[in-house]
């Protein structure tokens, strides 16, 4: 083989290295991102589920502190939006959009005078989040 050649071929093999490599670190860059993402969706799934748990023993004592129910609301829409800007998948986006509705739609029966408004649609979705939200 000529001294050419053998450069060429070696030249060949350096650059065939170089991006199985590079698409090495894209793969493994990737698979870590959808992780990360993964474990952020279920960490903030788990602190909306708190926020929930919050939110019930809120309404059972709306009596004693009117203002732990909006706390409690509040919490769980930041949350949502902690995941909505996180994600792109869309069952999580489902997921978020239907507890933000359901947060809003507790939020309006609280401002127009019912202290006792359906949880349920909020805990539903909570769960639905969760259940999306795990990998």
């Amino acid at each position: 083989m000529s001294q050419s050649a053998g450069r060429h071929r070696h030249r060949r093999v350096t650059a065939a290295a170089t991006a199985a490599v590079a698409l090495t670190l894209a793969l493994t860059t990737t698979g870590c991102d959808a992780v990360n993402k993964a474990l952020d969706c279920v960490q903030t799934a788990d602190s909306i589920a708190d926020s929930v748990t919050d939110l019930q023993q809120a309404v059972e004592s709306a009596a004693d502190d009117p203002t732990q129910t909006q706390e409690s609301l509040t919490s769980i829409e930041n949350n949502l939006d902690k995941i909505g800007d996180k994600t792109d998948d869309a069952d999580v986006d489902k997921a978020v959009d239907d507890l933000r509705e359901a947060v809003t739609n507790v939020r309006t029966a609280l401002e127009n005078g019912d202290n006792t408004p359906d949880l349920s649609p909020v805990t539903d979705a909570a769960g639905e989040l969760t259940k999306v939200c795990t990998p």
